[in-house]
C-alpha cells in the first residue's frame, strides 16, 4: 500500500515527493472532495496525509471522509509553515479529556 499527500501548498508537495509520496495540491473545497474520493476509490493507496489546514478549513467535510472509510487512513500532518495547535496542545488535551488541571 502507498501513501499519498492532499496538500494545500507546492513546498510541501515537492518535499514528500523527494521522500517518494505522491501527491497533489488542491486550493477549493470541491478539488479537495474530488481528491478525498480519489484516495477514497484508489485500492493501493493505504494512508492518506492531509496538511492541517483542511481540517481547520473543512472540518466537516474531513471528518466525514476519516470517520466513513476504515482505509485509507488519513493523517493530519503541519505544512511549511509548521503546526496550526498550540505550544501546549497535548497538556490542554489531556486536562480537557480528565478534567484535571496539570
Amino acid at each position: 500500500m502507498k501513501m499519498y499527500l492532499i496538500s494545500d501548498n507546492v513546498d510541501t508537495l515537492t518535499g514528500m515527493r523527494l521522500a517518494g509520496v505522491e501527491g497533489v495540491v488542491v486550493h477549493e473545497k470541491n478539488e479537495l472532495t474530488d481528491a478525498l474520493n480519489f484516495v477514497i476509490n484508489s485500492k493501493d493507496i493505504g494512508i492518506v496525509l492531509l496538511t492541517e489546514k483542511f481540517s481547520k478549513d473543512y472540518p466537516d467535510l474531513v471528518n466525514k471522509y476519516k470517520m466513513e472509510s476504515h482505509i485509507p487512513l488519513f493523517i493530519d500532518i503541519p505544512d511549511r509553515h509548521g503546526t496550526g495547535r498550540s505550544e501546549n496542545f497535548i497538556t490542554d488535551y489531556v486536562n480537557e479529556a480528565i478534567g484535571l488541571k496539570l
